[in-house]
């Protein structure tokens, strides 16, 4: 009798919602069924070393000796695009599949998260045209190439947070190519990359998740936030286009070059966490194959 063809789980949610140890949970039931699952990193900020309070990194001690892929693979001077996730991801679940394994995708970072479980294809890049348009983001402000991406491409523009300088740059490079933004955004009838996918959302009543995510950034600065930030800025932070924009890393930033005080940066990255959280349930809930499940389910009873 032959064996199962491997599987892609993807497990997905809001920031808070428990999803690294749902993973864990769910590769050790795998296990137990004689399968060698192993895990893949869907959170951008994970992908950087250093970022570890701040991001909510398992510790190495505490990943149970399962292999786990794209942590720590980039430096925070370095740009994490998308574009450039997709195919490492992708090779890292197919090296699992090829030692006969279950791969388990696990993250909050919604595009990148598509990039890898449906067939995503990413108009080419123009760092001419790249370089003009973060010129005139400097110059002008995020408003500016906000209300330029309306006139040009509105559905679009009614997808990406209108403070989100990277995002619109990118949005109006492709356009200036001449072709579909759908790289911005999830497709509109998106289709598997991997026919055995399974997609399961941790899912948390909103109030319960708001008081959760707003201790969870106060234990931030309590274990340390400001001293893992410090080391940061040494090593270029605050140079870097993805790590120095993410959030919390940003107002510790502040907090530490004086421009906020602790409380306001407590205070900013709990609204900022809390609004990130309402994005990443609007993008997910639009799967189609998603499996909602609530807090406490055994992952052995999805097998």
């Amino acid at each position: 009798m032959s064996s199962p063809a491997p599987r892609l789980w993807a497990v997905v949610g809001a920031t808070g919602t428990g999803k690294s140890d749902f993973a864990l949970d769910l590769a050790d039931s795998l296990r137990n069924a004689g399968n060698a699952a192993e895990i893949v990193n869907a959170d951008a900020m994970q992908l950087y070393r250093g970022m570890d309070i701040g991001t909510a990194k398992l510790p190495l001690a505490e990943r149970r000796s399962i292999p786990h892929h794209l942590f720590d693979v980039r430096d925070v001077t370095e740009e994490a695009a998308v574009a450039w996730y997709q195919p490492l991801a992708r090779a890292a679940i197919e090296d699992i599949h090829a030692r006969g394994g279950d791969a388990i995708l696990v993250g909050g970072s919604g595009l990148y998260v598509s990039s890898v479980i449906f067939d995503f294809q990413f108009p080419p890049r123009d760092p001419v045209v790249r370089e003009r348009l973060e010129r005139e983001l400097d110059e002008q402000g995020a408003d500016a190439l906000f209300a330029r991406l309306q006139e040009q491409d509105a559905a679009t523009a009614a997808r990406i947070d209108r403070k989100n300088g990277r995002r619109l740059v990118r949005a109006l490079e492709v356009l200036a190519q001449g072709s579909d933004t759908h790289g911005a955004a999830l497709p509109e009838a998106p289709r598997l990359w991997h026919p055995n996918t399974r997609i399961i959302g941790l899912h948390s009543e909103r109030s319960e998740l708001v008081e959760r995510l707003d201790r969870r950034v106060e234990r931030m600065w309590e274990q340390g936030m400001l001293s893992e930030v410090r080391a940061l800025r040494e090593a270029g932070l605050e140079h870097g286009v993805t790590a120095g924009r993410a959030i919390g890393y940003t107002q510790a930033l502040g907090q530490l070059n004086e421009t906020l005080t602790e409380e306001s940066a407590i205070a900013e990255t709990q609204a900022l966490t809390r609004r990130y959280a309402r994005r990443q349930v609007s993008w997910f809930k639009r799967y189609p194959e998603l499996e909602w499940i609530g807090p406490g389910t055994d992952p052995a009873t999805l097998l």
